[in-house]
């Protein structure tokens, strides 16, 4: 018979290669159709073999293979195997059927989980059997009586999509021999031992221990030919066998897969024939083994069971396939003598009116889970056998109703009950596990019945039930018994399922056929038998005396996690469905000072936090693993973050580095040692004792929860296994100091192809080589993508192994940001429009265009064994390599992370990852693996750093300022860095020595305060120790706290400063988007602070332990002359140099270029009509379609403004703005900004977006309440920061790595209509030409102590841009709730401020003003809304304005009143909170009495502050409750008033209230509170209000 398959066939079927090869078309869209049949009629005893070339994981499923009556030249295709009718017979799964009917429930190998080059064959022999064969053995018997004219059939199902014929032809002769002379052996067997059936008895029910561990000591004799050279294949009837036929010859041996099948099941059955009412152990009766009662190849009637006779259920024997039906000779109701059964344990047909019942009523789901929640009782086709397991496996859970699944067990037949809402309202004959009780006919009877609760249950966990002989019914959860629930239960009971609340879909779990169930019951038994269920490859029964005790992990694991290569690996194979669930353990206790380390192997980034691990006191053998293992309560102690816990209670909060911020390939280990002290090591750090007192014989945990995926064991035995190709499903950075990021960059490069691919692509070689599949009739379709992005100055190179002379074209090759998960493969690369760069012959194409011809080589050109190169440099520019030869920069602008991509077009078919591939040694590679690798004695060529002279009194400087010491005691040890700091300079620093009789540690950071300023050194009134440093702003990381002045900013910040020792480095960097970053060992902390300013000095404390260090770090750019070019024309000029020489300002005039004029692009959104040549915009209907675009780029340093001219207060929302990396001219606009997703950078509202996801928030005021007038701006600056301008005011890096060439690009939304570029230099709005608008508020400005300041002490009124913000007004109508005159008010609304967070931003206010004579500080009262009071325009009250003090007073609204009749503050009439009565005091007391008072007389007194910040605390403005009279919300209001203080009237103090730590980083403390007591000396000059 022809190997072929016949040209008819299933609708979506493709046959090549002579029609031996079909393929399913539309695989990932379709899942059924597939059906081919062999093109002649099957010949007796022919093996019709396919081989499964493809498989995809999208379906549940895979391969059906079996054979039919049915002529394919007339047959109506259906649409799977499992619809063929009028005599055929199918294997699917591990189920065979006929004409679609299920008739064989456990048999063979279960064809869903082969994989793609397995081989599956189908035989009818010559006595009219049919047989499955996989790999060339013989699965037994499937079915009998089958016509002598059968095609054979293969439905490419599910998972499966390609298939390809191998053979038609009868199987060798020795594996036919094989299997009769076992079925021969084991007829014999039977015979022999129907005449000793009651001496047989006798023995199984006195012998029960003894046939069990015969059947193991059968299973151990036989290790010795496992362990041979040569293992020979044995072909016998059944696919699994149970036990060893007594007969077999020395040289013939089972396979390691029917050895450990063997060898659990024979564990399966003697340990549940313990729990049984009678039976016989493995030898003694009954179904000894899973596939019992429907392998009767010859129909066998043998009354005895037992023996090697796997294939009549006999005496008793049960057809069911559960461990628990191993009772043959007790059990009733099961099927007597030779008589096959397929009574398989199903759902009934009849269920509740929301059930739905599929997989051959074995599956069970409740319709509409989210609207119903009950009606989904579902019951057994038959009564329960005594002994027999009826379990069943959650697949489906909701998380919307409480309560879940109910089971048990009902005297009632389903064909005559009328189904109960739920099974619990059945008042007679039934008995249900609900919760963790047991309820009887409705009502409870046990409240407690076992430490589990059915509602906890989570997806993919196990629950079963079985009557035992005796009556006692038992509940099992994931395979545990719970123990007896009920003594007596009726002789027939069914079994019932409640899909109630929660629980929406289960399955009836067949055991033998699930892998997973099989782990379950061997974690059971492990504690009366630890040898059980040890990984195939390591099964021995003898130990080897010469093999290491080597740590492994133990095969009881979380029931989500699983254990491979010998037990060295552990993972959780669905890391992306669950995340916890993954908890395992070493094989054996650790001993003192032995170290556990695991290496974190694979991560996926859909979850929070990230692998655990401790140690436990728990033996795994007998451990119910928990879901997490910081929820287990006694003997555990886990290393979770950076934080340790001890029986789920945290011990320390700070402690080592974060496990959570781990990459694919770091290590982390644990070790007890002698003294008891457990110690933690993340890549080979130790970090420090974590306990004490942990008790010998701890076991190592690892808990692989959320993000950690993989982890593999490392010791020095044998060689580790590499990482898994998708070792991240994100991208696969490595961590500083990691021991595989620092090897990577030496070594064999972790670049490979993805495992996606286009449609014709095929992967091989481990990932490495990639080829088009039919290459001589497909030209497309074949593209590839690599497995992770590339880093900086990392190469890529492929060689061309084989091309084909056939198509016109070549080879493409370029890179994309596009995720390979997120990428819909096209025909080719170049159809993609978006973040995608491709050298295509000649031409360089961006998103599809071309934008660049005649690069310097051209890919159709080439030739096998040509080798081409892809690079992204850290600049951004894309370089493409020939056989090594640099061709020049394709493009640049690229983005961070790209991937390489090669589209294996026309005439290339193969290509394959070069060993070249990896960083280059060149300028372009600035690999930070490298980098870190190393000391970094000097970042850049340059001039050292140094440590200013300015320094504590402790402090002695070394090696020409490059080394500081601290000579005595534990303080006085502050350094500051001998410069300013530019936009990204990092100042770094190794500690030289360490003195352990001091605690505490290093500070680092940055500080506003200039050492040029300080007294000559040493310096001894410079504070003791850097937190206390207040005197200007200092930012620093003390221990593992950011601090600003003192006061705590964040905690856990990163690597704590205490555990610094001989050796480390730490540095500090002020980065160009004014964050502090601290750097230890070279790795960088992330943002500590923000808002830094840009004249700042490095600064660290020599404080405690920490005695010596020295710099380590050099100046990227240094102003002394050697370093500076002496041209003219020179760059070295940077930004923060104040050399204004005319020489200087010529050079910097030379360097800038001429500003393009910017017009709007005629290609812009439906609604908009542009005007005034191009300049004004106007959106003329509806709301939106509104997005316009420059018709030029934005040259670097350039400011592109426009200004708002019309809004439209009808609608809601406003403008929005932006920048696009690439050319507008072929856009096509959608309806809004946000909807922009392809290298857009987008500022709406006051957030930050790229490509519509929101990256930043609080950036700036709220572009929703900018007013008509205002002029927003757009600049990227040399470093390619865009900077956001409001009225000509920076409000600083909105967004980084723009890439150039970019267009700004404004969305007149909402309110906003109408725009217009500014093309000259335009007064802003509040600039300060309008500072003569309002002569009452202002005057010129002075200079104060050399530094100019405005003495007016606010900006104009004008100033204030928001004329429509939202506060304002809701404070404005709590001002008018307060029925306070109008005459008090200034007339004129514009002098009334709102200090809100928009409102301020907006017109750009400073935090701080000075004001009076002498000048004085104050801070503007951000937050608080004020109302200008009316002031009397006489001399005096003039002269106030200009020469008073600012001040503010809080104060309770029933005050308000009184105080604005008096126009001043008075003392002890304006409040109880804000007026105290006072003793006289001792001498050098702020209250110390006047001369003339009486002693013990009170003086009432005025408190005042220069802060809102005190004053409006709510001791002194209380707050009341107010409901708006327009929104009808309620809302608490504080007042308080802005004063004008004459100065000398009033004496400056400590706060009273005992705050420690400080109100306002600008005053301190002490000096917080103004106490007067003068009439006269106040004048009040506006209300302030706050709401919150």
């Amino acid at each position: 018979m022809a190997a072929e398959l016949h040209p008819r066939s299933g609708k979506l079927v493709g046959l090549s290669n002579s029609n031996r090869t079909a393929r399913r078309n539309q695989p990932v869209q379709e899942f059924n159709h597939g059906l081919v049949l062999s093109k002649e009629p099957l010949r007796d005893r022919d093996v019709f073999t396919v081989r499964i070339d493809k498989k995809v994981n999208s379906w549940s499923g895979s391969i059906e293979i079996g054979v039919t009556a049915l002529d394919p030249a007339a047959l109506d295709f259906p649409s799977s195997a499992t619809g063929l009718k009028g005599g055929s017979w199918i294997v699917s799964g591990c189920s065979v059927l006929r004409d679609g009917r299920s008739v064989l429930e456990e048999y063979g190998r279960d064809l869903d989980q082969l994989a793609e080059g397995d081989r599956v064959g189908i035989q009818r022999n010559s006595r009219g059997e049919l047989h499955l064969w996989v790999n060339g053995q013989d699965c037994g018997a499937a079915a009998s009586g089958l016509p002598s004219k059968l095609w054979a059939v293969v439905d490419l199902y599910g998972k499966c999509t390609q298939v390809t014929v191998v053979s038609c032809e009868p199987p060798p002769p020795s594996a036919e021999r094989e299997r009769e002379t076992i079925e021969r052996d084991v007829e014999e067997e039977e015979e022999e031992e129907e005449g000793e059936e009651e001496e047989e008895e006798v023995v199984v029910h006195g012998g029960r221990e003894e046939g069990g561990m015969a059947a193991l000591m059968n299973v151990a004799a036989m290790n010795g030919m496992v362990n041979g050279d040569e293992v020979p294949e044995l072909s016998c009837s059944n696919g699994r066998p149970d036990k060893f036929p007594n007969n077999l010859e020395p040289d013939a041996v089972l396979t390691e897969h029917q050895l450990f099948d063997v060898f659990n099941n024979a564990i399966v059955s003697f340990y549940r024939s313990e729990d049984e009412g009678g039976g016989g152990g493995v030898e003694g009766g009954g179904n000894a083994g899973t596939d019992s009662s429907s392998r009767n190849d010859r129909g066998s009637s043998s009354g005895g069971g037992g023996g090697t006779n796997c294939d009549a259920g006999t005496g008793g024997g049960n057809s069911d396939h559960s461990p628990a039906s191993n009772a043959g000779g007790v059990g009733s109701g099961g099927v007597t003598g030779g008589m096959t059964t397929n009574d398989a344990l199903l759902f009934h047909e009849k269920c509740g009116t929301l059930i739905k019942l599929s997989n051959n009523n074995k599956t069970a789901e409740r319709r509409r889970p989210l609207d119903e929640f009950n009606n989904g009782v579902v019951m057994t086709n038959r009564p329960l056998r005594h002994n027999e397991m009826f379990e069943i496996r959650i697949d489906k859970l909701v998380d919307k109703w409480s309560g879940s699944i109910e089971i048990g067990v009902t005297t009632h037949n389903p064909n005559n009950l009328d189904y109960p809402a739920t099974m619990t309202n059945l008042r007679s004959g039934t008995i249900m596990m609900s919760g963790c009780g047991i309820l009887t006919n409705g009502k409870g009877t046990r409240r407690e019945y076992c430490d589990f609760s059915l509602d906890e249950l989570q997806e993919g966990d196990h629950i079963g039930l079985m009557r035992k002989a005796s009556g006692a019914l038992h509940f099992y959860i994931n395979g545990i018994d719970q123990g007896v629930a009920a003594a007596q239960t009726p002789n027939v009971v069914y079994g019932v399922v409640d899909l109630y609340g929660m629980a929406v879909k289960v399955t009836i779990v067949h055991n033998h056929n699930h892998s997973d169930r099989l782990r379950r019951n061997n974690a059971i038994m492990r504690a009366l038998s630890p040898d059980v269920g040890r990984p195939r490859p390591a099964l021995s029964f003898t130990p080897d005396a010469e093999a290491p005790d080597r740590l492994l992990f133990h095969p009881n694991c979380g029931q989500k996690a699983a254990i491979i290569c010998d037990g060295r690996t552990a993972l959780r194979p669905h890391a992306t469905d669950d995340f916890n669930h993954g908890v395992v353990l070493s094989n054996r206790p650790l001993r003192s000072n032995e170290v556990f380390q695991v290496r974190i192997d694979k991560m996926v980034d859909k979850w929070a936090g990230s692998i655990e691990i401790g140690v436990t006191t728990h033996n795994p053998a007998y451990l119910q693993l928990p879901s997490t293992m910081t929820n287990l309560r006694s003997g555990t102690w886990m290393m979770t973050g950076n934080g340790v816990m001890h029986n789920g209670t945290t011990i320390l909060d700070e402690y080592g580095h974060n496990l959570d911020r781990l990459k694919a390939g770091d290590t982390v280990g644990v070790v007890r040692k002698e003294d008891g002290s457990l110690h933690f090591f993340v890549n080979g750090v130790a970090q420090g004792p974590a306990a004490w007192n942990v008790p010998p014989s701890v076991y190592a945990v690892v808990d692989l929860y959320g993000q950690a995926a993989q982890a593999t064991i490392m010791d020095d035995m044998v060689d580790l296994p590499p990482l898994p190709e998708d070792s991240s499903e994100g991208p696969t950075a490595m961590s500083p100091g990691s021991p595989c990021s620092v090897v990577g960059a030496t070594t064999t490069s972790d670049l490979r192809f993805h495992q996606l691919h286009g449609t014709n692509a095929v992967i091989t070689n481990g990932g490495r080589t990639a080829l088009r599949q039919n290459c001589r009739s497909e030209f497309n379709d074949a593209i590839v993508i690599s497995n992770r992005f590339l880093r900086d100055g990392e190469l890529f190179e492929i060689v061309i192994q084989k091309m084909v002379d056939r198509w016109s074209g070549s080879i493409e090759a370029g890179v994309t940001a596009i995720r390979p998960e997120e990428l819909e493969f096209p025909n080719t690369m170049t159809d993609i429009d978006y973040d995608t760069w491709m050298l295509s012959g000649t031409a360089i194409m961006q998103d599809g265009n071309t934008m660049r011809n005649n690069y310097g080589c051209d890919l159709d050109s080439l030739t096998t064994g040509s080798r081409i190169g892809m690079m992204r440099s850290a600049s951004g520019d894309l370089h493409y390599y020939i056989n090594g030869v640099d061709q020049g920069i394709a493009c640049s602008g690229l983005p961070s992370e790209v991937y390489a991509v090669i589209d294996l077009y026309g005439q290339c078919v193969q290509v394959s990852i070069t060993s070249s591939s990896g960083p280059l040694d060149n300028s372009l590679c600035t690999s930070n693996v490298t980098e870190k690798s190393f000391p970094i004695h000097s970042p850049a060529a340059g001039v050292a750093h140094h440590f200013h002279s300015r320094h504590g009194k402790n402090v002695v400087l070394l090696g020409e300022g490059c080394q500081a010491i601290r000579v005595g005691g534990y303080a006085h040890g502050i350094a500051f860095s001998a410069k300013e700091l530019r936009g990204d300079e990092l100042f770094e620093v190794r500690v030289d020595e360490v003195d352990e009789q001091w605690c505490g540690s290093l500070h680092i950071g940055l500080t506003t305060l200039a050492p040029p300023e300080l007294p000559s050194c040493p310096v001894s009134g410079l504070s003791p120790s850097l937190p206390q440093l207040r005197t200007k702003v200092t930012w620093l990381l003390s221990g593992s706290e950011v601090r600003r002045n003192g006061a705590l900013q964040r905690q856990n910040y990163g690597y704590s400063l205490e555990r610094l020792t001989v050796g480390n480095r730490v540095g500090v960097k002020r980065c160009n988007d004014d964050t502090m970053h601290i750097f230890v060992d070279g790795e960088d902390m992330g943002p500590a602070a923000t808002a830094v300013p840009k004249n700042v000095y490095a600064v660290l404390d020599l404080y405690g332990r920490i005695t010596a260090v020295s710099i380590v770090s050099s100046s990227l750019m240094e102003d002394s002359e050697s370093v500076k070019a002496p041209s003219l024309t020179s760059d070295s000029c940077s930004e923060g140099e104040e050399d204004s020489s005319p020489v200087r300002e010529a050079e910097s005039e030379s360097c800038s270029s001429v500003p393009t004029i910017m017009t709007f692009l005629e290609n812009h959104g439906k609604n908009i009509q542009l005007s005034n040549q191009s300049l004004t915009a106007a959106r003329v209907s509806s709301y939106n379609q509104g997005l316009l675009v420059t018709a030029q780029p934005l040259a670097r340093q350039q400011l592109f403004q426009f200004q708002i001219d019309r809004l439209n207060p009808s609608w809601t929302s406003s403008l929005s703005l932006g920048v696009i990396g690439h050319s507008p001219d072929r856009l096509n606009f959608p309806s809004t900004a946000c909807c922009l997703k392809r290298s857009a950078w987008l500022l709406q509202r006051d957030s930050v977006f790229h490509n519509s996801l929101k990256i930043c928030e609080n950036f700036g005021p709220n572009l929703d309440t900018c007013p008509e007038g205002t002029v927003l701006g757009l600049l990227v600056d040399t470093n390619s920061c865009l900077h956001l301008y409001v009225n000509s005011m920076d409000q600083g890096v909105a967004a980084q790595d723009i890439p150039s060439p970019c267009y700004p690009f404004i969305d007149l939304y909402g309110q906003c209509e109408q725009v217009t570029i500014v093309t000259s230099t335009v007064a802003a709005v509040g600039a300060e030409g309008g500072e003569t608008r309002c002569q009452a508020d202002m005057e010129k400005a002075d200079m104060v102590d050399g530094i100019k300041e405005s003495v007016c002490w606010t900006p104009p009124p004008e100033a204030n841009p928001n004329k429509t913000c939202e506060y304002q007004a809701l404070c404005s109508r709590f001002k008018d709730l307060l029925t306070l005159p109008d005459g008090y008010f200034n007339e004129d609304a514009k002098c009334n401020l709102c200090y809100c967070e928009s409102c301020h931003k907006l017109r750009g206010d400073e935090a701080y003003y000075k004001r009076g004579e002498p000048p004085r500080d104050y801070a503007l009262p951000f937050g608080w809304c004020r109302f200008a009071l009316r002031i009397k325009s006489h001399c005096e009250v003039s002269n106030a304005m200009k020469k008073w003090h600012i001040a503010y007073h809080g104060t309770s609204v029933g005050a308000l009143r009184r105080t604005l009749d008096h126009g001043q503050l008075l003392p002890g009439c304006s409040s109880i909170f804000s007026v105290s009565p006072v003793k006289a005091e001792g001498p050098n007391s702020y209250s110390e009495p006047e001369e003339n008072s009486a002693p013990g007389r009170e003086v009432p007194r005025v408190r005042l502050s220069p802060t809102m910040r005190y004053s409006g605390l709510e001791i002194f403005a209380p707050k009341v409750q107010f409901r708006d009279p327009r929104s009808h919300r309620c809302h608490q209001a504080q007042v308080g008033f802005q004063v004008c203080v004459r100065p000398g009237s009033y004496k400056v103090g400590p706060q009273t209230l005992g705050h420690s730590e400080p109100l306002d980083p600008r005053f301190s403390n002490t000096e917080i509170e103004w106490i007067t007591k003068e009439q006269g000396g106040t004048l009040l000059y506006g209300l302030l209000i706050r709401i919150e």
